[in-house]
């Protein structure tokens, strides 16, 4: 078993959820429920497959989830655009969190393909 606080790509992924959960703190309150909640557990969603993978016995279990994690990024990335145009966030906001997804999201590529011995 790994331990997952090592990997510096879930050591990012956490630190771009806290940044996430900071900043949907503002959202209107009318979001809680919808766009909030659906930002918190995508963002959310990167880190924690990370660490279940950690736990498998083998490293195609590994590789499964973080390909999840990759689609959960995908998610968040949609999801902060969506966030962007209907003003929620900044753009400079936008664009902080855009660069942090995307290089977590070549982070996850490149481990995905070093398990899966490409």
């Amino acid at each position: 078993m790994k331990n997952y606080k090592k990997y510096l790509v879930w050591q990012k992924s956490h630190q771009l959820t806290l940044e996430v959960y900071k900043l949907s703190a503002k959202y209107p309150k009318e979001e809680t429920f919808n766009l909030v909640s659906q930002i918190k557990r995508s963002s959310s969603s990167i880190p924690t497959n990370i660490a279940e993978g950690c736990g498998r016995k083998s490293d195609k279990d590994f590789s499964r989830f973080l390909y999840i994690s990759f689609g959960s990024a995908n998610e968040l990335e949609y999801q902060m655009l969506l966030s962007k145009d209907l003003n929620f966030i900044s753009a400079e906001d936008y664009e902080n969190l855009q660069l942090q997804t995307e290089e977590i999201k070549k982070m996850l590529s490149a481990l995905i393909k070093t398990l899966n011995g490409s």
